[in-house]
């Protein structure tokens, strides 16, 4: 295994990586800390390693840097037993390196059980800096919070948010260009149904579906399946089926577990919630809560369910632009979602999408395809006025495909903004 090590090492040194786009992560590359990268499957955590390693090559001697996919066929069946052998077949192609400082990226670390303890090692008694990569929110919780406490600053990655997409297809972002804005409406009508993931970008409408299938079956059999030990994989793969193409719904869990047994599904509603949170924990769905007061009121009401990428919903729903304020609420989450973790649905008399916390300050967000019906309208409207005065708010920002304009009422304003503008806009917070 070290003679093998060594190899993948000196290969990587030697290789050149071209084309690697920039994202809109600020990573930093001199931290003291241990940087951790956590994020769905193809999501582009490679890709940011990649551009660091750039950045670094451009000042340090491309020889301190060790680049390491522990998913490479060749490594398995990869132990913790075996990570000492990394540095030692390391220092053994250069040994005068041992006065210098390292930078050694490990990407898809899950796949060797205790691998924290081993970065934890290293990282407290060489002279090292350690980047991770993980397709696991474990990782963000028991793993790195039970054994890296306090020596780790983690990031989430997410597929490309709509600027990033904007610039992975050249498309100019100028709102006051009418030639720009041609070009930003056409892109967003792709990406609202295709979604972020890089490699499905330029691709057919065919091999797009192709590529986003070929993920969700690694994330339900790798990153599910095979992590969690789960026999009644056709069980989940129908949770699959039914979360993707109900996104931006409410989800009950007892409905769910009724309509399942009545199916002919052997299961109880433990099985519900554990493959929920596996799905989650995997970064496929999230599940936002009510905003109430105590947790416990919370987990009495329904969830929400949004999917990490529009792009998913496809795989399953071929009947896509029949409900596009569906596809409009998931991007305003996942807008919303790389930016905080604090979100909720809102309800009293009338709901409200989003009701998030972002810096210390409120946002608020209802999100409606279209509002020329004057009865749509009022609805939208008179939530966010209900929500502002019952939570103090003095703004609020309603999502829709093409009005712009503000609203007042009793001092307080709406923004009416066309999701174009909101996704490439700093959020309004209240």
């Amino acid at each position: 295994m070290k003679e093998l090590f060594k190899k993948i090492i000196t290969d990587f040194i030697e290789k050149e990586l071209k084309g690697v786009m920039s994202r809109e992560y600020k990573i930093p590359l001199d931290s003291s800390k241990i940087i951790s990268l956590i994020g769905v499957r193809r999501s582009g955590k490679s890709s940011i390693l990649f551009d660091l390693i750039n950045r670094l090559r451009a000042s340090v001697p491309r020889e301190n840097i060790i680049y390491l996919n522990f998913e490479d066929d060749r490594l398995f069946p990869l132990k913790l037993g075996h990570l000492d052998l990394i540095l030692e077949g390391y220092f053994e192609l250069y040994p005068a390196k041992r006065d210098e400082k390292i930078y050694l990226f490990l990407d898809e670390v899950q796949v060797a059980q205790g691998w924290e303890l081993y970065v934890r090692r290293i990282y407290d008694t060489l002279n090292i800096a350690v980047f991770v990569t993980g397709s696991s929110a474990k990782l963000l919780s028991s793993e790195i919070a039970t054994s890296l406490r306090g020596r780790t600053i983690g990031f989430e990655i997410f597929p490309f948010s709509f600027a990033e997409y904007l610039k992975s297809r050249e498309i100019q972002v100028n709102l006051s260009s009418s030639k720009s804005l041609s070009f930003i409406k056409n892109g967003l009508e792709n990406y609202l149904v295709d979604g972020g993931f890089a490699e499905t970008i330029n691709e057919d409408s065919y091999i797009s579906r192709k590529i986003l299938s070929d993920y969700l079956e690694l994330i339900v059999f790798k990153d599910i399946a095979e992590r969690h030990n789960i026999s009644n994989t056709a069980l989940l793969k129908h949770l699959n089926k039914y979360c993707f193409t109900n996104i931006s719904t409410l989800l009950s869990f007892t409905k769910l577990y009724n309509e399942f047994k009545s199916q002919g599904f052997k299961l109880s509603k433990d099985t519900i919630f554990n493959y929920m949170a596996y799905l989650e924990d995997a970064y496929a769905l999230f599940t936002v809560p009510i905003f109430r007061n105590s947790i416990k009121e919370e987990q009495r009401n329904p969830k929400k369910i949004y999917a990490v990428d529009n792009g998913f919903k496809k795989i399953y729903d071929y009947a896509i632009g029949e409900d596009k304020s569906k596809l409009y609420e998931n991007i305003v989450f996942l807008h919303l979602r790389r930016q905080t973790k604090e979100i909720y649905y809102f309800k009293q008399n009338q709901e409200v999408d989003f009701y998030a916390k972002l810096d210390d300050k409120a946002v608020l967000v209802n999100v409606s395809y279209e509002i020329k019906d004057e009865k749509t309208r009022a609805r939208e409207i008179n939530g966010l006025a209900e929500a502002m005065e019952f939570l103090n708010i003095s703004e609020a920002t309603l999502v829709t495909k093409e009005e712009e304009s503000v609203v007042e009422a009793a001092g307080k304003k709406i923004f009416i903004v066309p999701l174009y503008k909101y996704l490439l806009e700093p959020i309004k917070k209240g």
